[in-house]
């Protein structure tokens, strides 16, 4: 028996749209997240092997002083004595006109007061001594 030809075929598109979504799902679901950070380009400087750069470190203490218990101003100290913010800024600057690299230890102690570190800062940045790392004890 012979078919009889249709004067208007018609494409029926469900189908073809159901295979469609079940494969985005199925390349959402098995897509592999990459490790972004694995793809980050990074370099570290290598250690240093000599210790006369450790010595070129300048060290600031912020603490809350010994002999004065609850100083609500904090005490900065340099060269292993109590210093005002003048002398500090007098200190800084003089290390910074021989050096605007030399790197700047701030380590704070865990009761001192956030404006201190703030106004050490300051004057570092005053100073354009942007080498500055800060710990707490």
């Amino acid at each position: 028996m012979a078919r009889k030809p249709q004067e208007n075929p018609q494409l029926d598109m469900t189908p073809m749209i159901d295979v469609v979504f079940e494969l985005i799902i199925f390349f959402v679901v098995t897509i592999k997240q990459e490790d972004l950070f694995s793809k980050l380009n990074v370099n570290r400087p290598a250690p240093s092997s000599s210790k006369s750069e450790d010595t070129n470190d300048i060290t600031v203490n912020i603490e809350l002083g010994k002999h004065r218990l609850n100083n609500p101003d904090g005490v900065i100290v340099y060269n292993k004595r109590e210093v005002t913010r003048r002398e500090l800024d007098k200190n800084l600057k003089e290390i910074s006109s021989t050096s605007k690299k030399t790197p700047i230890i701030i380590k704070c102690a865990l009761d001192s007061p956030h404006k201190v570190l703030v106004d050490v800062l300051d004057i570092c940045y005053k100073h354009q001594l942007y080498s500055v790392s800060v710990f707490t004890l």
